[in-house]
């Protein structure tokens, strides 16, 4: 079972607002609106995106990372391997 398993109607959810951003945006271009008011919306849909990668990266850690903390071994430093990872490419992004 994923980590996000019971939240993922909730996360389904905003992905669909987030999506909706998106045609906005694409819709916003279209119709040759103002920069600025398009780079707005740029950055509420990145942040939109970064809250839900914080929530996953949140709940990938909770259950998991420490799921695999608790059986120790070459699965556990996977996990921490594979975490970090993920938050270097959020970071960079």
């Amino acid at each position: 079972m994923n980590g996000y398993a019971q939240d993922k109607s909730q996360y389904a959810a905003r992905l669909r607002r987030i999506e909706g951003q998106v045609r906005g945006l694409a819709n916003a271009i279209e119709n040759d609106q103002y920069c600025i008011d398009v780079l707005t919306q740029v950055s509420a849909t990145t942040k939109a995106l970064q809250s839900v990668a914080l929530g996953l990266m949140d709940d990938h850690l909770k259950h998991c990372v420490a799921e695999a903390a608790a059986e120790g071994g070459e699965v556990a430093d996977e996990k921490v391997r594979e975490a970090s990872d993920a938050i270097a490419r959020l970071v960079r992004s």
